[in-house]
């Protein structure tokens, strides 16, 4: 990407990496993603997870080349290596394309670690490796995904899952919830909300101007007028149109989503917001192929993952595309500079001046 220049090694980004499921093809991205070592010039990567597994893991994909440096916490980090942090020195069993409560506490236990290590600034984003969520369900964590425990970190600020594949960005205003609950949850204030948190995410992260948002609606046809139900006539309207005329947001729909999607409209726009979780992510697999990436939206850290699952299936036998995890390492990097150059032009206005004349 030409927006990843190669940095002093002092302030070079620290990407954190959490492991995810040890039976699924975590570790097997992630070395992939890692072994190029072109990588190294971008960031430093450091791995929470266990270092035998890890090593496991190695020779299952042949990577002879490749080694870790094992460091007791982040601040040890050698940025000419690819670091990892133990997260427990007790041996993990290893069942590939098995779902296993050791897998789901060792999971726990590494994002744990990373999410005190980010918030305390030990490293500036976070890259996480799909978890299987069953097995990580315990009394410490009752989430039904990342994004939900990354809110309750920040007083359970209202996040917005977006899926990002270069110029398709669609976010859902619920997420990992029953379908049939979905009806319930929609509401005015709830999807004026996530458009706020899209548009603003847009500006800040994206570094788009004036964003332009497409709605999809929740019924058939967007309803069909009325005929085929009545929540975009009472709800998704109204909300579209406060955020248009009280937000002063370029928001349009609702849309129904079949033709959106099928007759290419989304291309007319900056981000997409769905109603639920497969409206957007269906359609958005089938065109993200295997670059896409979640972005974890409208809370003040910046976490990514590939957009995809454990692969159990696939487990153990070297087939997983890692390029789903390298773009989730390139949208961490991108967006916390966008950020930070956000922050520096609202702190130097002169700047903006500058930039504005060139």
């Amino acid at each position: 990407m030409d927006s990843l220049k190669a940095k002093t090694y002092d302030d070079r980004i620290k990407v954190g990496i959490t492991h995810g499921d040890i039976n699924g093809i975590g570790y097997e991205v992630i070395i992939k993603a890692l072994e190029d070592i072109r990588m190294l010039e971008l960031f430093t990567p450091i791995i929470y997870g266990h270092s035998r597994v890890a090593s496991f893991h190695k020779k299952n994909v042949n990577a002879g080349e490749f080694n870790f440096n094992l460091v007791k916490d982040a601040s040890q980090a050698n940025p000419k290596r690819v670091n990892i942090i133990n997260c427990t020195e007790q041996d993990l069993k290893i069942d590939l394309g098995t779902s296993t409560a050791i897998a789901g506490e060792a999971a726990l236990l590494a994002l744990d670690m990373a999410m005190s290590d980010l918030k305390s600034g030990l490293i500036d984003v976070l890259v996480t490796a799909p978890i299987n969520k069953q097995n990580i369900q315990s009394d410490e964590f009752g989430f039904p995904g990342h994004t939900e425990y990354l809110s309750s970190h920040f007083n359970n600020q209202e996040p917005l899952m977006l899926m990002v594949w270069n110029k398709l960005r669609v976010g859902t205003v619920t997420g990992h919830i029953p379908l049939a609950a979905v009806p319930s949850r929609i509401s005015v204030e709830l999807i004026r909300k996530k458009i706020q948190i899209l548009n603003q995410s847009l500006m800040k992260d994206f570094g788009v101007g004036k964003p332009k948002i497409a709605v999809l609606g929740l019924n058939p046809h967007a309803g069909d007028g009325g005929l085929l139900g009545q929540d975009e006539n009472d709800i998704l309207t109204p909300a579209i149109e406060k955020s248009r005329k009280e937000d002063d947001i370029l928001v349009y729909g609702p849309f129904p989503a079949d033709g959106f999607f099928g007759a290419s409209v989304w291309k007319k726009y900056d981000a997409v917001l769905a109603m639920y979780h497969d409206q957007g992510l269906a359609p958005f697999k089938c065109l993200a192929f295997d670059g896409g990436v979640n972005f974890t939206a409208g809370l003040p850290i910046v976490r990514t993952s590939p957009a995809h699952g454990t692969a159990y299936e696939i487990a153990g036998k070297n087939e997983a595309s890692e390029e789903p995890f390298r773009q989730a390492i390139y949208l961490a990097i991108d967006v916390i500079r966008n950020r930070r150059l956000q922050e520096e032009l609202l702190s130097n206005p002169l700047k903006i001046g500058n930039l504005q004349n060139t």
